[in-house]
């Protein structure tokens, strides 16, 4: 059974896809999921989810505050700090449910959100479980590493006009998610990203958009989960990497691995892929979620 909900988050309207296994009997173990950079609800998350309520599982996919069907201005400006407190938003809502165990509630976060959900499990004690799929996990060091020296310096100038703009119009630049590198500067510098994402807008997301405000860049620049992994003391944290990804940094991701506290800790790499193989592949989709889905079976079951 699936229907669209509504939750606050700040002020702002979130709009969420709630997901309960046809027949279940409650109060559910649950998980919470949100996507990564410019994502919207219905983009890659169902085919996730659909492994998680075969299992059992109460599953939430929420839009962000400014994206998608959410509300909040300006749109597609990428706040990971608001992110994560739309997170917790959703945690508050599905304790709210009678179908949910709130004692119960894992979360789940790919990409970008695969950062946030190491922040949020570090910060609100009412999550039981985590798995981080493909992360994020520095923002600064990403982003030198994806566009190089050279057009680094470009898009850092870029900000720093963006600034000035701002204070001069109140208007937020834009700039693209992803795009070819020769065609001119983007968040994203890699050319495959653009034709999965576009893809998926035909297939199952329309609500996508491919672009985000100058300033989004501006935030991941700050972005950093590593003063967070040891304060995961005792919340079991799955974390999926593919191996070579040189878009999220799959070396960068391991060292924040070995930094979580927790003894209840697994690292499960995704052999003879990449970041965007766990997109468009859906074999290599299947093993990521078949080990997250027996993640969460073991520790909120």
């Amino acid at each position: 059974m699936q229907r669209v909900v509504e939750f606050q988050s700040y002020g702002e309207k979130i709009e969420a896809l709630l997901l309960i296994p046809d027949g279940a009997v409650g109060p559910l173990p649950a998980v919470v999921m949100a996507g990564g950079w410019c994502y919207v609800k219905e983009l890659i998350q169902p085919q996730y989810a659909s492994y998680f309520v075969e299992a059992g599982f109460a599953v939430l996919i929420f839009d962000y505050r400014r994206m998608g069907a959410s509300t909040g201005l300006p749109r597609q400006h990428i706040n990971p700090y608001d992110q994560q407190e739309d997170y917790k938003a959703a945690v508050s809502y599905m304790e709210s449910l009678d179908e949910v165990d709130s004692e119960r509630i894992g979360i789940w976060g790919i990409s970008y959100s695969g950062g946030h959900v190491l922040v949020v499990g570090a910060t609100d004690t009412r999550v039981k479980c985590i798995v981080s799929n493909i992360p994020v996990v520095d923002g600064l060091f990403t982003m030198k590493v994806a566009h190089g020296a050279l057009a680094f310096r470009e898009l850092a100038a870029a900000i720093i006009e963006d600034r000035r703009e701002q204070i001069s119009s109140g208007r937020f630049g834009i700039i693209p998610m992803s795009s070819d590198p020769r065609e001119g500067l983007s968040t994203w510098p890699f050319p495959e990203v653009e034709p999965v994402f576009n893809q998926l807008k035909l297939q199952s997301a329309p609500n996508h958009e491919h672009f985000n405000t100058v300033a989004s860049v501006d935030l991941l620049l700050t972005y950093t989960v590593f003063p967070y992994l040891q304060r995961i003391v005792n919340t079991p944290t799955l974390m999926i990497v593919a191996e070579g990804d040189d878009i999220t940094m799959w070396d960068k991701e391991i060292e924040a691995f070995n930094l979580i506290s927790t003894t209840k800790k697994s690292l499960f790499v995704v052999g003879e892929t990449s970041h965007m193989t766990l997109y468009s592949d859906m074999s290599r989709l299947e093993m990521a979620a078949r080990a997250a889905t027996e993640w969460f079976e073991k520790h909120l079951k």
